[in-house]
């Protein structure tokens, strides 16, 4: 027996000693061949579309969305499977992906977005990986059918053709412009801006005297008493707040705004005549005349509402206010630089008035990935820099001569 076994384990150890060179290397190289085969065999299976919707989380979410879109069923007949948009063509990227593709499969088995439901709660975070891989190599997949050099630009619409001729110039990734051309997008709600992290921390350390004049930098509820227990309303970032007193972790500031006076009055807007929101109160306590101080009532010949000038006192959490709002605008700037200048030249801040600007702003933030609190910052900086406050528009930088040229 111990013969047997060491025969045995001399076959596989010193194999030269039993096999001959030959014989050696024939073997070699076969078993190399069927490996290789084996593996091609793997990488083409996976790499079927059969394959992709054997998950169910695929077939049952992301399918039915696809089935909608043009690159489903078209007049043409040309449809795109999953691979050709979801793996590299190319042999050394397309076996990156796949190891990449191994955290997914591990996800599926462990449950991770096996309903809807989680699907959904996961669904920001796997669409920012597909993002970001198609901006890294330049939409690659999307560009084996959709070829700059192969388009006739004068069969486009005019609008297309302005910004394909762009894109083309630029050589610029697809899915820059066109997130959501298959699949839904995403619900921003989960997604945040980490440049709102230095901010909270500058507010932290800011050392805060009263009867000074501070700015928010972040959203901050409002309350009665200086308990935090009986809420009354919310303050918006960039608001511009007065600080009475400051006890334990709270603050009393002080709110002087503007009004429209109808209703309950419960928008509180930070300049006269424009709709730049910086307080939005209950309803209860909106026209409380105990809490609430009317200062002045102004006509807006634009509008020929009437405006009321209010001042009152609220508390709020402290660490949550800096003596500057640039540090607002320097996030809400690069942000709307990056965002809104990947399909088009974004108009210039004083283009439009303060008024025009969330119209126009609602109806191009839906094609940008900006997150809620990023685009209420972004409305609110091109508000407070639109044409009511613009030197070039008004002949001086300072917003109270501007808006007494804007709004006699």
């Amino acid at each position: 027996m111990k013969s047997l076994l060491r025969s045995i384990a001399d076959l596989f150890l010193k194999p030269s000693v039993r096999i001959g060179l030959g014989v050696l290397v024939t073997g070699g190289f076969v078993a190399g061949v069927l490996a290789w085969q084996g593996f091609n065999v793997a990488m083409e299976a996976t790499n079927k579309e059969a394959f992709c919707l054997s998950c169910h989380t695929m077939h049952d979410n992301l399918l039915p969305e696809l089935q909608k879109t043009v690159h489903w069923n078209n007049r043409s007949g040309v449809r795109a499977r999953c691979p050709d948009c979801h793996v590299p063509h190319d042999f050394t990227d397309k076996v990156a992906r796949k190891m990449q593709a191994s955290r997914e499969v591990w996800g599926h088995l462990i449950g991770t977005i096996e309903t809807r439901e989680k699907f959904k709660e996961h669904r920001l975070v796997l669409a920012q990986r597909e993002w970001t891989r198609f901006a890294a190599n330049g939409s690659k997949e999307c560009r084996a059918c959709h070829d700059y050099k192969d388009m006739d630009f004068d069969k486009m619409r005019p609008a297309s053709q302005v910004a394909m001729r762009k894109a083309a110039e630029r050589d610029q990734s697809c899915v820059d412009c066109h997130k959501g051309i298959a699949h839904q997008l995403p619900e921003m709600k989960g997604a945040r801006n980490p440049a709102f992290d230095t901010l909270v921390s500058s507010a932290a350390s800011q050392r805060v005297s009263p009867g000074e004049t501070y700015y928010l930098v972040v959203p901050q509820e409002l309350f009665a008493d200086e308990g935090l227990s009986q809420r009354i309303g919310s303050i918006e970032v960039g608001a511009q707040v007065k600080v009475i007193e400051a006890k334990g972790d709270a603050q009393r500031v002080e709110l002087t705004l503007w009004r429209k006076n109808k209703g309950y009055g419960r928008v509180w807007y930070s300049h006269f005549g424009l709709n730049i929101t910086s307080t939005i109160l209950d309803r209860e306590v909106a026209r409380d005349e105990n809490f609430v101080k009317v200062l002045d009532t102004r006509e807006d010949p634009m509008t020929g509402l009437e405006w009321q000038q209010v001042t009152a006192t609220a508390w709020m959490r402290k660490g949550s206010v800096l003596d500057s709002v640039e540090p607002v605008w320097t996030i809400a700037r690069s942000s709307y630089n990056a965002s809104c200048s990947v399909c088009h030249r974004q108009p210039d801040e004083a283009h439009f008035d303060a008024n025009t600007w969330p119209g126009l702003f609602g109806g191009m933030v839906g094609f940008t990935s900006m997150d809620d609190d990023t685009a209420r910052v972004v409305l609110k900086y091109l508000q407070t820099h639109s044409s009511d406050f613009s030197a070039s528009h008004h002949g001086t930088g300072s917003p109270d001569s501007a808006l007494q040229t804007a709004r006699p």
